[in-house]
């Protein structure tokens, strides 16, 4: 058994410091257990909205009704399409956590900021390096 699953952290009494070493086994445990929270509550969702097309199968006469059932799915798909894509990132992130990779910047090497990761947990850029991944991209999307 690895480290992480010895250290039992509760998300309601614990929040990461700046005054304790950088992803130590405690802030460790605190982001996993923060993201399986989160991939938890997308797949209790996502059931949920399986059964609701399921049983939204019905046919409406009226055209407006259907356009709207139907404009009402779309929207769901793609939201369900949007935390699909969410949830491989939190897959990636987990991943971090068990190779020892997870909260530092992927281009630089720095550690991101734990307010980052408290606001983003999946982060994998330090503030500074997506700002500048940003303005890169909007100076290429504008070419």
């Amino acid at each position: 058994m690895n480290a992480l699953a010895s250290v039992i952290v509760d998300p309601v009494d614990y929040r990461p410091s700046d005054a304790e070493p950088f992803m130590n086994e405690r802030q460790l445990a605190y982001f996993k257990g923060k993201l399986l929270a989160w991939k938890d509550d997308i797949l209790r969702e996502s059931r949920g909205t399986v059964t609701n097309l399921k049983a939204e199968t019905e046919n409406h006469p009226d055209l407006v009704d259907r356009a709207s059932s139907e404009s009402d799915r779309a929207l769901e798909l793609r939201t369900r399409d949007r935390q699909r894509k969410l949830i491989s990132k939190i897959d990636e992130a987990l991943r971090r956590i068990e190779d020892g990779s997870y909260g530092y910047c992927e281009e630089t090497g720095e550690p991101i900021s734990l307010g980052r990761l408290e606001a983003r947990p999946t982060a994998t850029l330090s503030v500074e390096a997506q700002e500048r991944h940003e303005r890169r991209e909007r100076v290429h999307r504008d070419d």
